[in-house]
């Protein structure tokens, strides 16, 4: 099970205080997009960060200009792929404007849905005591839906849970129907799509009455949540006054779904990503969320960091040549102060191996 204490994923305390530097500009410390992204004041802000441009030490000084300037910081909801790049992001957040900063709430998307829940999840229908189930539960309660259902002595065609798991959750996190999910992706079930549909109705009910979430629902519930009504909706996003959100890319349709309704009092969202690094559809993130950013917060301003801290010239050559042929995307040239460096080269391998 996903235990309590790993949900929470808010990590205000720390062992140790780390006193700040003295008082300054924090700014003066980036290059000059780095910093006019930092130093942004309301408002929805898309930060575009090319491979090794600095796109976390931006996020880190924009959570610390926040903080410098008076935003409260528990009123800051900062939102990360792991717990670790959470921590790591307030840590260093910390050694610029000081334990204020532990106040900021920072995990990731799940972490924050189960704090909600806890607090709200009445109002979706759940009771405070629900339980959360790990991916190995659920497949298994999935299974159990699949035998009671008489499922389990069909055919050795018929589809196994791990299957029938991973297309409940891909509809749930992309909004695609299940039979267009079948069809594209497992077309040796279409015959059984009538039976996906019985499986998971039974395997909701299950969870229902039993008082169990999986990890999909925590994102599901809390999206509802924010639609439920005006009332409930607007009580959760005035919780923050500014949300922040790392890997913009990577993020699926529920999630931009649930960062809309977060803004409903407001419109201080910042997100930061790279639709040129976008390599998680099979997971469900949709890149069309990043490019899309600007139509869905109208008014954002759009900073793209382009100066490379990590590559030579000739790498970025290249990466800006095969860069520029995509038919979508922001436009952006990688550059570098850094000189020399060898050609890359391009190696054929029988196989991974």
């Amino acid at each position: 099970m996903f235990s309590d204490a790993a949900a929470r994923g808010v990590y205000p305390a720390r062992d140790r205080q780390i006193v700040p530097d003295s008082p300054r500009d924090i700014t003066a410390d980036l290059n000059p997009e780095q910093a006019a992204a930092a130093a942004h004041g309301d408002g929805p802000l898309l930060i575009i960060a090319g491979a090794g441009t600095g796109k976390t030490r931006t996020l880190v000084y924009r959570v610390a200009h926040l903080i410098e300037r008076g935003v409260r910081p528990e009123r800051v909801l900062l939102l990360t792929f792991t717990r670790r790049a959470a921590q790591e992001m307030l840590s260093r957040a910390e050694r610029l404007v000081g334990a204020n900063s532990r106040k900021v709430n920072g995990g990731t998307f799940h972490a924050t849905a189960h704090r909600l829940l806890r607090r709200f999840g009445e109002s979706a229908g759940l009771r405070k005591d629900f339980t959360i189930m790990d991916q190995g539960d659920s497949a298994d309660l999935v299974q159990l839906s699949r035998s009671q259902l008489g499922y389990a002595s069909k055919s050795k065609r018929f589809p196994k849970k791990e299957t029938l798991h991973y297309v409940y959750s891909r509809h749930i996190n992309t909004g695609i129907a299940v039979d267009d999910i079948v069809r594209d992706e497992y077309p040796q079930f279409v015959d059984y799509l009538a039976d996906f549909g019985k499986i998971f109705a039974d395997y909701t009910a299950r969870k229902q009455d039993r008082n169990l979430v999986d990890y999909d629902d925590l994102l599901l519930f809390w999206a509802l949540m924010l639609e439920a009504s005006p009332e409930l909706g607007g009580r959760i996003a005035a919780l923050y006054d500014h949300v922040l959100v790392d890997e913009y890319q990577d993020t699926n349709v529920l999630q931009a779904r649930i960062l809309r309704g977060m803004c409903r009092t407001h419109s201080n969202i910042t997100v930061v990503g790279d639709d040129a690094q976008s390599i998680y559809s099979f997971r469900g993130a949709n890149f069309r969320n990043i490019l899309g950013f600007p139509a869905q917060f109208p008014g954002a301003t759009i900073v793209t960091l382009e100066q490379n801290y990590r590559s030579t010239p000739p790498i970025l050559d290249v990466t800006n040549t095969m860069i520029s042929r995509a038919t979508e995307r922001f436009s952006k040239n990688l550059w570098t102060e850094r000189t020399g460096g060898e050609p890359p080269w391009l190696v054929a391998a029988q196989d991974e191996q």
